[in-house]
């Protein structure tokens, strides 16, 4: 199927969706799909690397006018839609078309494949982003605004910032939400150590967050055997 084009019809969207399903990996895998991505979607089982293939060939053309087809159909739909959105380089009108795929989405896969597009210019504008969806009621609207954050860790001028984001979440229950705040907490290690150390005298990280944080510090291949060894001490009983 044609996927560069200058226009996208009702038709051609139909057309799509039944050009997805010819990519298919079949019903086992969809079902495999489903458990790990833990989603109420539909799911097809559509390859990583084709689904890229395909944001590539799309965002060629007149990509806005197939996000404008609202194809919501699956779960490889939807991944589709939230790349090509972090494609559009108009804070705005991103903006805009996120906070509608905020509405569609359920699972953490929905939110850790947007690959925001930050740049020195737009990065205050980022970060209001990350607050404003932080302060939702809902659990991966949460998620997307911790992964704004992620792009902002090596930048002296938002690391405190960042801290302070991440200890607003002191009595955050949903697994998801803390589970992504410790994978922030060993970015900031990794990125900010002498900062992170300095954190960590006050942090108010809750138990589960520093403990799995603490792990991903020493789950990598970034940081030293000596800090891995160190970091055991913030532990939590």
């Amino acid at each position: 199927m044609e996927l560069t084009r200058n226009q996208w019809t009702e038709a051609d969207g139909i057309e799509f969706q039944k050009y997805l399903l010819t990519l298919s990996k079949g019903p086992d895998k969809a079902a495999w799909e489903k458990r790990i991505v833990n989603t109420e979607m539909p799911c097809i089982a559509v390859d990583a690397k084709i689904v890229g293939n395909i944001v590539r060939e799309i965002s060629k053309g007149n990509f806005m006018e197939f996000l404008d087809l609202n194809l919501w159909d699956n779960f490889t739909n939807t991944s589709i839609n939230g790349s090509l959105i972090c494609k559009i380089k108009d804070f705005d009108l991103m903006t805009k078309y996120l906070m509608a795929y905020a509405e569609k989405i359920d699972n953490w896969a929905s939110c850790d494949l947007l690959k925001f597009n930050i740049k020195e210019s737009n990065k205050e504008h980022y970060f209001s982003l990350s607050q404003e969806l932080m302060s939702s009621r809902k659990t991966f609207v949460r998620r997307m605004g911790f992964t704004i954050l992620f792009k902002l860790v090596d930048d002296d001028s938002y690391i405190d910032r960042i801290f302070s984001a991440m200890n607003s979440f002191e009595n955050e229950e949903e697994y998801y939400v803390n589970m992504v705040n410790a994978w922030l907490f060993a970015e900031c290690f990794t990125k900010q150590r002498e900062k992170t150390l300095e954190y960590l005298k006050t942090h108010k990280l809750n138990k589960f967050t520093i403990n799995k944080g603490v792990q991903k510090c020493r789950d990598s291949f970034r940081i030293s055997p000596e800090d891995k060894e160190m970091l055991l001490r913030f532990k939590k009983k």
